[in-house]
């Protein structure tokens, strides 16, 4: 089924709530999640390119939105429709917190393409985060991208 196929399945209501999310997570506003994810937001809410939440809200520079989503089941190393993972684009935007929390929740840095490894070389950031990245608990877990079945995309 393509993009259109669900969209125009999925009422206005809900579309329009999953676009107050995905602002909310670029904005850093974690008092929201705190309250949509116990109540069932889905942590690996994706939208139209493949960006998590997680992948928002790293990007952005909200480290603590970043622990947060790990905490309800957000999957550090989903990739979006580039191939780009969450640690790459911290590494790419020099989030150094953001950077630590994805690697406490088990980013792989050999991940995506191109990797966050691959961008420390790009960015000249091997001599701060190259032996953290060597060490990190998530190194060579990263599992293939998953279905679509199993997140909402918009």
């Amino acid at each position: 089924m393509d993009n259109e196929s669900i969209q125009g399945s999925i009422p206005p209501e809900a579309i329009e709530f999953a676009g107050r999310m995905y602002n909310a997570a670029r904005e850093g506003q974690k008092d929201v999640f705190e309250q949509a994810l116990p109540a069932g937001l889905p942590a690996n809410l994706t939208n139209e390119k493949g960006d998590t939440l997680l992948m928002l809200a790293a990007y952005h520079g909200h480290a603590d939105l970043v622990k947060l989503l790990i905490q309800h089941g957000a999957d550090p190393n989903r990739i979006n429709d580039k191939g780009q993972s969450p640690l790459a684009g911290a590494v790419f935007k020099k989030e150094d917190a953001v950077i630590e929390a994805l690697l406490e929740g088990g980013a792989d840095p050999d991940h995506g393409t191109p990797s966050a490894q691959a961008c420390l070389a790009m960015f000249k950031q091997e001599d701060k985060w190259g032996a953290k990245f060597a060490a990190a608990p998530g190194k060579g877990k990263a599992q293939k991208p998953a279905s679509e079945s199993d997140t909402l995309q918009l």
